[in-house]
């Protein structure tokens, strides 16, 4: 078999391609797509704040929590240097907690907590701290489906409903999916060496079993739920804009 990508969406390594890789182009698209759903589920969408909390969701959770996570083990096999991987993940998050900061002090004191949450959830979730109680299906769900959506809510509505808890259930759901689809791609991409044997069918024929053959379909269930998330935000954004 011919070595794996580390990932469907990871360019061949070196240079710029890496910085790209990095980005997780198609997951960090999604779960942005959950801070657009949120801010237009709310009575008034307030421009000026979406902007804010989606830069400061792509620079936390699109660069620093993905810079320490290919910091932490290589998942992505990035030919990027440590220290540049310490600088994405230190420098953006700090610029993702004062937008934020900023935000709480011009209209509500309240954001502060999800300022809060947000800075410890990216260092939490990666290094699997406090025992990794965070570092599985259901954490990756909150902190990466709920708690983007509720924070593109409250940035809009200064409060939380029981409509938008609704949608913050949606966005765990979608998450929870995406992890139940990616995690045997990602043992089959970078763990597995080699796949061999086949699939007898009834009529006496058989099927190779390859890599691609078991990633084939999990993956482009990923690629279709991706692009779903983003095109309900684009059409969310633009019913509210009309």
């Amino acid at each position: 078999m011919t070595e794996a990508r580390p990932a469907f969406y990871a360019l061949a390594p070196g240079g710029w391609r890496d910085y790209v890789t990095l980005l997780h182009p198609p997951y960090t698209a999604w779960h942005l797509s959950y801070v657009v759903i949120g801010a237009c589920l709310a009575p008034r969408l307030h421009e000026g704040r979406l902007v804010a909390a989606t830069i400061a969701f792509f620079l936390a959770l699109g660069i620093s929590a993905h810079a320490l996570d290919e910091l932490n083990g290589r998942p992505l096999a990035t030919r990027i240097p440590e220290r540049m991987l310490v600088a994405l993940t230190v420098v953006p998050l700090v610029v993702a907690v004062a937008i934020g900061i900023a935000g709480a002090l011009a209209f509500d004191r309240w954001l502060l907590l999800f300022v809060a949450v947000g800075a410890v959830l990216v260092p939490a979730y990666n290094l699997e701290l406090f025992g990794g109680v965070l570092h599985n299906g259901l954490g990756f769900a909150l902190a990466w489906g709920t708690f983007p959506l509720l924070t593109g809510y409250f940035a809009c509505a200064g409060t939380i409903t029981w409509e938008a808890l609704l949608a913050g259930t949606y966005a765990a759901l979608a998450s929870y999916a995406q992890r139940v689809l990616s995690t045997p791609v990602r043992h089959l991409r970078r763990r597995v060496a080699r796949v061999s044997g086949s699939i007898e069918l009834v009529d006496g024929s058989s099927e190779p079993l390859t890599r691609e053959s078991l990633t084939a379909a999990p993956e482009r269930a990923l690629k279709v739920l991706a692009a779903a998330n983003v095109a309900l935000a684009a059409a969310l954004l633009v019913l509210r804009l009309a």
